[in-house]
């Protein structure tokens, strides 16, 4: 196929051997088309070149199609499936998505920003919780954007995810209606808004079972399964255990639970624990664990449904929407060990 001749959807439909109609379903709503038929289009679409071409004549036009994700980690459990709802929300409006992955580091989001001022990038989707260091250098403004995941620190942009006040409320209240009173909150944070509201839930929960501030154990943690194991490790050092460990995250679970493997302790007879956000490891530990899902597919659909309704001028500009989350029951929480019951 000569360059001068801009692939087709017809080009696309005559090698995939299917219909235009079924192109287009393919291209817009994959989610309705099977598996080997979409594979088939999709490699029809990398022949041909097709997509690239209608990105390049949306370009010539003056604008992106083009949607910008910048991510902290990309390997973070809850990142793919938020991005298949991110995508596919995309697609099904003519959009296509740019991942920016910053490793963690606030300054490589600048970089990012690049995209955007070329206009390569209609729109910035930020799962960082903290918008690009140096930005107000980098442009007068930032174009439309949505947080997702992780509500934007310094920002005041629109934001879609999981009520983590509620999520933490469930867990909370999981392990009172069992007879827990000493639960110790592992992953405090000043800097996460997604951690501190998780927090904020866990507070309100003993308010509302009458547990007083005095007795409430309260720890510091990034998040990861080393943090769980270290906070797990001070309160030994202290001598002053829970009877349950609420986690503000299943990676800090995963290490709490860990750490009280290897010092022999079982899971739920001596200590219950629990999560937050139900990544796949959840259902494999040992026991299983109780935690929190969120459901991340839909918050990648109506986050990337609020930016589109940004381009458009049609939503407002401090949007704030936030999910259900669902109580996930298994294997580790159960009543109190009986030394926490003698008191």
């Amino acid at each position: 196929m000569s360059s001068s001749s801009p692939a087709t959807i017809e080009d696309v439909a005559r090698i995939a051997q299917v219909s235009i109609a079924t192109v287009s379903r393919a291209i817009h709503t994959p989610e309705k088309v099977a598996n080997s038929t979409r594979l088939k289009v999709n490699q029809a679409i990398a022949i041909t070149g097709y997509t690239t071409n209608a990105m390049a004549r949306s370009l010539r036009l003056g604008r992106s199609n083009m949607i910008l994700v910048v991510a902290p980690d990309i390997g973070d459990p809850n990142f793919s499936n938020i991005l298949v709802g991110l995508e596919n929300e995309a697609r099904a409006h003519g959009y296509g998505i740019l991942i920016g992955h910053t490793q963690n580091d606030p300054q490589r989001g600048l970089e990012y920003l690049k995209f955007l001022n070329s206009s390569q990038a209609a729109g910035l989707i930020l799962f960082t919780g903290i918008l690009p260091f140096g930005h107000q250098s980098m442009t007068a403004r930032l174009p439309p954007s949505v947080g997702v995941f992780e509500p934007v620190y310094n920002g005041g942009i629109p934001y879609v995810g999981v009520d983590d006040i509620e999520g933490a409320r469930k867990a909370v209240d999981l392990l009172i209606a069992e007879g827990h009173r000493k639960i110790a909150f592992i992953g405090d944070s000043r800097t996460r808004l997604a951690y501190s509201r998780r927090r904020q839930g866990y507070d309100e929960g003993l308010d509302a079972a009458g547990v007083p501030v005095g007795e409430r154990i309260v720890l510091e943690g990034d998040g990861t399964i080393e943090s769980g194991r270290l906070a797990l490790e001070q309160l030994f050092m202290r001598d002053t255990l829970p009877s349950a460990f609420m986690c503000v995250n299943d990676q800090t679970a995963i290490g709490v639970m860990i750490g009280l493997g290897a010092r022999g302790y079982d899971i739920p007879t001596d200590f219950s624990v629990t999560g937050f956000d139900d990544v796949p490891q959840a259902t494999f530990m040992t026991p299983s664990l109780t935690t929190i899902r969120q459901p991340r597919t839909a918050i990648g659909k109506r986050s990337m449904a609020l930016l589109l309704e940004l381009l458009s001028g049609s939503a407002p500009p401090e949007a704030e929407i936030l999910l259900r989350p669902d109580l996930i029951v298994r294997n580790s929480v159960s009543m109190p060990a009986r030394r926490f019951l003698k008191k």
